[in-house]
């Protein structure tokens, strides 16, 4: 039985959902697991070739990775501002400390709203934090709840942000 494509089911392959597994199997027969940077390099070189496990309700499928492209675009190794919502520039931010929590001081994060005043909209917080810590040095909590809610003004997004890197 032949494992079934992964791009035939297009943008809606779970490629980052949490039970997904892959296996890459290297030229040199050898297997290994996982989804980093190092696997699509080799597999876009053709030194190996990526598979998922994707577990169904009464068992698990087998998928060929053959649209490396979407793979890396889903991965976050190749910007997809369709996915991210996010355009590859210095973000223009608004934020404040936000209202109606219980200040402690000691907690090392801090919970703000944020608005994008350059027209992002932020569709994917680990790609959101990344360009933060690289543009404003930010350590954005990617770990725990994050919302949005739009008004007149626009959208604004609820956050947790490393109290010291904010400069607080």
């Amino acid at each position: 039985m032949e494992p079934r494509s992964a791009a035939a089911v297009g943008i809606d392959f779970p490629y980052t959902a949490r039970t997904t597994c892959y296996i890459e199997i290297h030229d040199d027969g050898r297997v290994t697991h996982g989804d980093d940077r190092a696997a699509c390099a080799r597999a876009v070189a053709g030194k190996s070739r990526l598979f998922a496990v994707w577990p169904g309700e009464w068992s698990s499928h087998l998928f060929m990775i053959d649209d490396l492209d979407e793979y890396a675009k889903a991965q976050g190794i190749k910007h997809d501002q369709n996915r991210t919502g996010l355009e590859e520039h210095v973000h223009d931010v608004e934020w404040t400390e936000a209202t109606g929590r219980n200040p402690n001081s000691r907690s090392p994060y801090i919970s703000i709203r944020l608005t994008l005043t350059c027209g992002c909209e932020i569709h994917d917080l680990g790609t959101f934090a990344s360009q933060m810590q690289e543009q404003r040095g930010w350590a954005i909590a990617t770990s725990v709840g994050w919302g949005s809610s739009s008004g007149p003004e626009g959208t604004s997004y609820s956050l947790r942000v490393r109290r010291k890197t904010l400069g607080i």
